[in-house]
């Protein structure tokens, strides 16, 4: 089962080194193959943010548990884990996202846990959140309501209207 290492043994005869490295081949194989399935277990590193570059217009929702950095300008929904939005972008249309930073313009509702405008934000909405940040210099137009869970639909303004 376990055997001497050789390394530390004086100078070996040429017929023993060359059978110790013979013995040590088999040995050595099991652990490499032991190595893949460690690292399949090993946590994956998450993706970069997609990023919607300034020059893209799109027209329709966009759903991903990923990030997004918005730089062009979307005419629809977009729900993501973590939302930016650069400077440059105009966003029409419903944000829903763990995460929102608003450098540039969104005429819609914000729903998030975490929401940040930025000093060059423009929002024309309201914004339903966990968290908000409102740095001086910023445009808001709208309401705020802060909830436990706002990314629930069941917890959107309308639905307590109806009901």
């Amino acid at each position: 089962m376990f055997s001497k290492s050789k390394i530390n043994d004086p100078a070996p005869k040429a017929d023993a080194a060359k059978s110790a490295t013979r013995d040590s081949k088999p040995q050595a194989a099991p652990a490499e193959a032991s190595k893949p399935d460690f690292k399949a277990a090993a946590p994956k590193a998450k993706p970069p943010a997609s990023v919607l570059s300034s020059d893209l217009h799109i027209t329709g929702n966009i759903k991903t548990t990923g990030d997004i950095q918005v730089e062009g300008t979307i005419e629809g929904d977009i729900r993501a884990h973590l939302l930016t939005v650069g400077e440059g972008a105009t966003i029409k249309g419903e944000i829903i996202a763990d995460d929102v930073v608003i450098n540039g313009r969104i005429v819609g509702r914000v729903r998030g846990l975490k929401v940040r405008l930025t000093s060059t934000a423009r929002v024309e909405g309201d914004i339903i959140h966990k968290t908000i940040a409102i740095e001086s210099g910023a445009h808001f137009e709208g309401s705020v309501q802060r909830q436990d869970d706002p990314l629930s639909a069941k917890s959107a303004p309308a639905a307590k209207a109806e009901g």
